[in-house]
């Protein structure tokens, strides 16, 4: 086994027929109102120290000494166990698609080097920000716990680490869950010499923050080197990776408006009535810039045209493996250019569901939605290779990781 990937010993909770009150998404989508029902639902859910609170009296950062108290009082009171032996953990995650089609995804829990990004091994494609970081590191330096998961993808290109996934898999789990309408199984591995990790690189698909956060805490700390991570082969079959469409509030942003200057740089088509809008776009993006445009009259198609992209577009000079993207083009000319809505703006909403993406724009006071094609794995991977960062937003793994299935001592 490659050095940059490790079994590890454990922690889980003891009450495995409860496993589904326990459980949470990562933190970063969890608001305030979701936050206050995981923690209604027991206790002992993973959110009271994965997102702590301090009283109101308290100063805000003594959330992080609670969050390690509450830690260490469940494990003197045999909430959480810790296995006796390393292990990796297989998960499995058996989820449906906006569009009702079953899918599962299967991938292995393990420690990982966090050894930041100058080697190579561990490649990112979003860019980080400061807030999110420190908040993070504080909670790790008081609780010295991976409370929750990065997430990987193993190029894989022979599916030798599927192969043995999907075969692992075939057994009964050790433990189940469900957690928002996604299934969750779970098993122990011991022998973690059949597992074909690579030496390298590996992309993070979620947890940037969490991954660059654990490098520096392991600056500090150089017994404290590894994350805990689900590494998942991009050869899986369940491997999803959705769109985030974007709907855009203003007056002035209909179609009728903008129509003129879309031609510019668009073939614009009418879509079909009664057509599937997601299956449309799909078929028109093959090999091709497409998006769909919705407003309350009418959903159009737009499909850039050769030779169209203008060298005086700012942000999309960056590297070929950028431009190439669609989400890229999308939100420079159509979202930026057209529309004049930035993503810093509250105008822009991002949605993953095509069919909620219209009815915003129907019913919720939207001027105009626009549906992207997914960006696919391949072009995460180019982008990590050159060492450059997709627009926000541009990729949406789904199902998340659970937080709390297994959490990690650093110790």
């Amino acid at each position: 086994m490659s050095d940059l990937v490790s079994p590890f010993r454990g922690e889980r909770y003891a009450a495995r027929d409860k496993l589904s009150r326990l459980i949470a998404p990562p933190y970063d989508v969890i608001d305030a109102d979701e936050r206050r029902r995981y923690a209604a639902l027991d206790e002992h859910n993973i959110v009271h120290v994965m997102l702590p609170e301090a009283p109101l009296a308290a100063p805000p950062d003594d959330r992080y000494r609670i969050a390690a108290e509450l830690l260490a009082s469940w494990r003197a009171q045999g909430v959480l166990t810790r296995d006796p032996e390393p292990a990796l953990y297989v998960l499995a995650q058996d989820f449906r698609l906006p569009t009702g089609e079953r899918c599962t995804r299967r991938g292995v829990l393990a420690a990982v080097k966090a050894e930041g990004y100058e080697p190579r091994r561990i490649r990112p494609h979003e860019r980080t920000h400061a807030g999110p970081k420190a908040d993070r590191l504080a909670l790790l330096r008081a609780t010295a716990t991976n409370i929750e998961s990065i997430f990987l993808l193993a190029p894989d290109r022979d599916r030798s680490l599927a192969n043995v996934v999907a075969e692992t898999t075939q057994a009964k789990p050790d433990a189940t869950a469900e957690l928002n309408g996604v299934g969750i199984r779970l098993w122990t591995a011991r022998d973690v010499s059949r597992f074909p990790f690579p030496d390298g690189p590996l992309y993070i698909a979620d947890g940037h923050h969490r991954y660059e956060t654990a490098s520096a805490y392991a600056q500090e700390n150089r017994g404290a080197d590894r994350v805990l991570a689900l590494i998942v082969s991009a050869q899986d079959p369940g491997l999803v990776v959705l769109p985030t469409h974007r709907v855009i509030f203003g007056a002035g942003r209909e179609i009728e408006h903008v129509l003129p200057r879309l031609r510019d740089w668009f073939e614009v088509q009418p879509v079909p009535a009664g057509v599937d809008p997601v299956k449309h776009l799909a078929e028109l993006g093959h090999g091709r810039t497409a998006c769909l445009l919705a407003d309350r009259s009418r959903l159009i198609a737009l499909l850039l045209r050769p030779g169209a992209l203008p060298d005086r577009m700012p942000s999309l000079a960056q590297s070929e493996a950028v431009r190439d993207l669609d989400v890229a083009r999308i939100e420079t000319f159509v979202v930026k250019e057209i529309l004049g809505a930035s993503t810093s703006t509250p105008i822009v909403r991002y949605v993953a569901d095509a069919q909620e993406a219209i009815r915003t724009v129907q019913h919720g006071g939207a001027a105009v939605a626009v549906l992207l094609n997914p960006t696919r794995v391949d072009q995460v991977f180019a982008v990590a290779d050159a060492g450059d960062v997709m627009p926000p937003k541009s990729t949406y793994f789904v199902p998340k990781v659970p937080s709390g299935l297994i959490v990690r001592p650093l110790s």
